[in-house]
């Protein structure tokens, strides 16, 4: 008989307070399993199981069991604020509207040009019949409006009329080519005398002079446009040299010189500035203003200008990107071509 020794139930009951309990002694004592529930097998064959049919009854499809999505334990999904939007995705925000510069309206003194002084002077008389001189100047105005538009640059529609030497009759050409300019339909021409140390436009037009582009180029405060004056020709507009100083040329090389041409011809693209300038081997203002201008229209007198003057003339007004050249007093024509006499002859 085996013996066994007697259990003091105050110390077992000492001993389960204090360390282990009896099973959990069993357990290590004879390897029992603990008594949690047995994990299943996860590579069990699925069994379905098919409904029973009851006779008389019609069968409804059983909706597919949905997947309720795992949380991680003790997870707290995060509060969205009920103010907040959401946008789409493709939604932006507009852009916006690019700006339109408007052009300075020329309000100078209104000037009246008499036109029998025009006629007098062998000038192109808007009113008058059709004659031989405008039709020659519409072939030049047109060579000048069709580069212009072209480019589509405000610089293309500032044209300088300038010479070689004195005396080959550059303020004639740029006079008649600003009258024959400002007969098209919807255009402005400010014919701009450039001439500080000769100025003539006026005088050629028979109207007063008064302040006009030095002004503007040495005062900061006067605005240019306020010194361009309408005339009583549609179209037609002229801005004074003004008050002539001993710095013209330095005036003419500040930045204020691109400064007062952009202001005039921003935003208007059927504004033309028309430059009589000083001939260009006299003195500098030709050669300064070039940089300023799109085009150049380099008058010379046949038979008398010679080609040493012509080349020297062109090399001071390479800044400008396009020079012309325009023959004046030409008596013969290779072609024979003669203007203003088809409408007297009888057909």
């Amino acid at each position: 008989m085996t013996e066994q020794s007697k259990i003091n139930r105050g110390e077992a009951s000492d001993h389960k307070r204090k360390n282990v309990s009896l099973f959990e002694r069993a357990d290590a004592a004879f390897g029992l399993d603990s008594f949690s529930p047995s994990k299943v097998p996860a590579n069990l064959p699925s069994t379905k199981v098919k409904p029973r049919k009851v006779p008389g009854r019609a069968e409804t499809p059983s909706a597919a069991p949905t997947a309720a999505p795992a949380a991680a334990p003790d997870a707290t999904p995060a509060a969205i604020p009920a103010t907040r939007k959401f946008a789409p995705a493709s939604q932006h925000a507009p852009e916006p509207a690019p700006k339109v510069e408007r052009a300075v309206t020329l309000c100078g003194p209104r000037m009246e040009i008499d036109r029998d002084y025009l006629a007098a002077a062998d000038l192109i008389v808007p009113e008058n019949p059709v004659t031989g001189l405008l039709e020659e100047f519409r072939i030049v105005k047109r060579e000048l409006l069709a580069d212009a538009r072209a480019s589509d640059d405000d610089m293309a529609r500032r044209i300088l009329v300038c010479s070689p030497l004195p005396g080959e009759g550059k303020t004639y050409c740029a006079t008649n080519l600003a009258i024959a300019l400002a007969a098209e339909r919807d255009i402005e021409v400010v014919l701009i005398d450039a001439d500080m140390i000769n100025p003539s436009v006026t005088r050629r037009l028979g109207v007063e002079s008064g302040a006009g582009l030095m002004d503007a180029l040495a005062d900061k405060t006067l605005k240019p446009e306020e010194l361009v004056s309408p005339t009583d020709i549609d179209g037609l507009f002229i801005m004074p040299a003004g008050t002539s100083s001993v710095a013209d040329a330095e005036y003419l090389t500040s930045a204020r010189t691109a400064q007062v041409l952009d202001r005039l011809t921003r935003g208007a693209p059927n504004r033309f500035l028309i430059f009589d300038t000083p001939p260009a081997l006299a003195a500098s203002p030709a050669a300064e203003l070039a940089a300023h201008v799109g085009q150049a229209l380099l008058v010379v007198r046949a038979d008398e200008t010679s080609r040493a003057s012509l080349d020297d003339a062109r090399q001071l007004l390479s800044a400008c990107p396009d020079i012309k050249l325009l023959l004046n007093a030409a008596q013969f024509s290779p072609s024979g071509r003669r203007f203003g006499d088809y409408g007297e002859r009888e057909e």
